[in-house]
């Protein structure tokens, strides 16, 4: 797998000036909606950008009400110059959902209505082959905690596929099922996904055994009966 090299970015102007009361009330809708505190913060800061650096720098704008659709085209044109067009993708739905409060909250015409948000290409996201994940998992064994631990983290990738944020938050305390994410008997784990959601992951037994010697690792290595400490799988 040939992992793509992140491309370097200029640290983004979020100051809003005028425009910024807004943002702190559609801030404070958001939280109230429960929406994940990344998801806040992603919300925001794209509106924030927005008119830190397109409304008042180059369209001059004090007041939402003066925002027009042509002020949202031109930027999303400057984003896909500059952008992939997944990312400005979102950019351009939180703007909307922006604009889509704002608009009922003060009874004004939505700016945005009738736009439509960039189109996406698909894009192949590269992927381990069989022969890499092999040395992969070679390069783990063996009975130390570390190579324990790791071996647990790629049978459990490879398993249920679930995302590195999911992975870290998995509890496990074979005392305590209502502390565990983990039942090995059943071979199941309880992910929480983005927004808190959570949902089942099935787990064949090669993963629950590499957990099961994960654990028995770590109360040998801490000479006592203590569980995995949550959150996330232990560390060294």
């Amino acid at each position: 797998m040939t992992v793509p090299q992140p491309r370097s970015r200029q640290r983004k102007p979020l100051e809003a000036g005028v425009l910024q009361l807004e943002i702190g009330s559609f801030r404070l809708y958001l939280a109230a909606e429960g929406k994940a505190a990344k998801t806040v913060r992603i919300y925001t800061e794209a509106v924030q950008w927005f008119a830190a650096a397109q409304l008042i720098p180059h369209a001059s704008r004090t007041r939402w009400e003066e925002v027009d659709r042509q002020d949202v085209q031109r930027w999303m044109v400057w984003l896909l110059g500059r952008y992939s067009d997944a990312y400005v993708s979102n950019q351009y739905r939180a703007l909307q959902q922006f604009f889509e409060w704002w608009a009922e909250e003060e009874q004004l015409p939505d700016p945005m209505v009738r736009l439509r948000p960039p189109k996406v290409t698909g894009k192949l996201v590269p992927v381990f082959t069989s022969g890499e994940l092999s040395a992969l998992e070679k390069a783990c064994q063996g009975r130390t905690f570390a190579q324990r631990r790791d071996t647990a983290i790629i049978a459990v990738f490879r398993a249920a596929g679930i995302r590195g944020s999911e992975l870290a938050w998995i509890r496990y305390d074979p005392g305590d099922p209502r502390r565990s994410d983990v039942d090995l008997w059943n071979r199941e784990i309880t992910v929480h996904g983005k927004g808190g959601r959570a949902r089942i992951v099935r787990i064949g037994y090669d993963s629950a055994r590499a957990l099961d010697r994960l654990h028995r690792r770590r109360i040998s290595r801490d000479s006592g009966p203590a569980p995995v400490q949550a959150p996330g799988l232990p560390r060294e």
